[in-house]
């Protein structure tokens, strides 16, 4: 979902708009997890109208991170710690899955393509633009996925690692396990190019262990608070 580059101060913020920021709020840690949404605090601080509003909440809700209750509202969605190992556990399956149907050596034009996609991320992660990162990294990742030949596999892959967004992107505000995830990307490809299987395996696994463990620390930091 992209937003528009630029908004006149007459155009109303569309819902596909307030989206993109509320996302990258909770994404980003600056709403954290079980903070409610106030439908009146999101009208005023966006002058938005209550049913862009209303639509916003409700998209958030069916991406699966945020929960809306009868008579609570919206809130951030509290991922409990089982389910952060659950969805990291399958991800893990779908993902090592993907990596064992990979042709190896891979295509050069898939090596070149993802080249010039990590190229993109690398720019962003230089820049430290958040917004770019995310696009990059999605980038990046699909056409990874996408090279393992099932459709279903990549769809699957991309839904539930969408469902582990709001766990999944805080390492995006730690500057050196980003430059981590970022060396990972290369990885990859070299282990794509020299056609290594095992070292493709387990670099898709490894990969998604770092987002996880601050999660969970976040997650743990929230309890003993409550």
């Amino acid at each position: 979902m992209r937003m528009r580059a630029r908004r006149t101060a007459e155009e109303e913020i569309s819902p596909e708009e307030l989206v993109r920021s509320l996302e990258f709020d909770i994404l980003f840690g600056k709403l954290r997890p079980r903070e409610r949404l106030v439908e009146d605090a999101l009208i005023h601080r966006f002058k938005a109208k209550r049913h862009a509003v209303r639509q916003a909440l409700a998209d958030l809700e069916r991406m699966g991170i945020v929960v809306r209750e009868p008579n609570r509202g919206a809130t951030v969605r509290d991922f409990t710690a089982a389910e952060v190992e659950e969805i990291a556990e399958l991800r893990e399956v779908l993902q090592r899955r993907a990596a064992e149907r990979i042709k190896l050596p891979a295509d050069p034009k898939l090596i070149a393509a993802l080249e010039a996609a990590q190229r993109r991320h690398d720019k962003a992660v230089k820049s430290r633009d958040p917004r770019a990162i995310d696009d990059a990294n999605e980038a990046f990742h699909s056409m990874f996925f996408d090279a393992c030949g099932n459709r279903h596999l990549s769809e699957a892959i991309t839904r539930y690692a969408y469902l582990s967004r709001a766990m999944r992107l805080y390492p995006m505000v730690e500057p050196e396990l980003l430059e981590t995830l970022r060396q990972e990307h290369w990885s990859m490809i070299n282990a794509l190019r020299d056609g290594k299987r095992k070292a493709l395996e387990a670099l898709v696994v490894d990969h998604i262990q770092h987002s996880k463990k601050i999660y969970l620390a976040v997650r743990q930091s929230l309890d003993s608070v409550d």
